[in-house]
């Protein structure tokens, strides 16, 4: 139980590779809370599946994560409750992918607010407790469409690219206190979030990616708990490309 007794908040932990990363610390032993948006029957599918499994210590939380002010109060209640923050999983992500000369103004507000604001909201309101307790593990998710965007990607690319330069600068600043920030940077993971492009060209993909297959959320919730754990207590302000080696000849 490597994550026996820590407290662990996680957004965007209802579906995909934020269920996975929930799932994984709480098998661990950690005492999680999770936040979703609008999809209250998959957050409760997630707190369900655990207790059949007997463990009761997961709990969902609907929050708003481009609301700064929604997203300082969960983090308030939660310090309240527990004392304390020792992780933190920026996950939650959306994207709305066309091309640049006719991308609509929306979708890149939308896109930036959800993928990049909502990290630094986060991380902002953690940082505090965590460096009263001197300690703490922030891990959020970027993607390898920071540095090797597809056509389409304008809005995604560059509010995961912006997570990349935030989480540097947080582990410049906060390394002293103890606190290691890292991001991980997933290749193509069978998600809701991927079913388009997979629809399209998933044949193709795998042919670019070495291990020959598309990655699953298992795969990313496996670094994330390793980058959380005490093994990774020396690595900060690392970008860990969970991605089969398909950047290693571009995309």
């Amino acid at each position: 139980m490597r994550f026996e007794g820590k407290k662990v908040l996680v957004t965007g932990g209802s579906r995909g590779i934020g269920r996975a990363i929930v799932e994984g610390f709480a098998r661990e032993g950690a005492e999680v809370a999770f936040v979703y948006h609008s999809n209250k029957t998959a957050a409760d599918d997630v707190v369900a599946q655990l207790g059949s499994e007997g463990i009761q210590t997961v709990t969902a939380h609907q929050c708003d994560v481009c609301d700064q002010s929604q997203v300082d109060q969960l983090v308030e209640k939660l310090v309240e409750q527990w004392d304390r923050i020792d992780i933190l999983v920026n996950n939650a992500g959306i994207v709305k992918d066309g091309l640049i000369a006719t991308m609509d103004a929306d979708a890149w507000s939308q896109v930036i607010s959800t993928n990049l604001n909502s990290v630094f909201y986060f991380c902002r309101a953690v940082t505090r407790p965590m460096m009263s307790q001197r300690s703490g593990r922030v891990i959020n998710m970027s993607s390898v469409a920071a540095e090797y965007p597809n056509q389409g990607q304008a809005n995604y690319a560059a509010s995961k690219g912006g997570v990349q330069g935030l989480t540097r600068c947080m582990a410049t600043e906060l390394g002293r206190r103890g606190i290691t920030v890292n991001a991980v940077a997933p290749g193509f993971i069978e998600t809701d979030m991927t079913v388009a492009v997979r629809n399209a060209a998933e044949d193709m993909i795998k042919k670019a990616i070495p291990l020959r297959r598309l990655g699953q959320p298992e795969d990313i919730a496996h670094a994330t708990l390793f980058l959380a754990s005490d093994e990774a207590s020396y690595i900060t302000g690392q970008i860990l490309s969970v991605d089969g080696g398909l950047t290693l000849g571009g995309i």
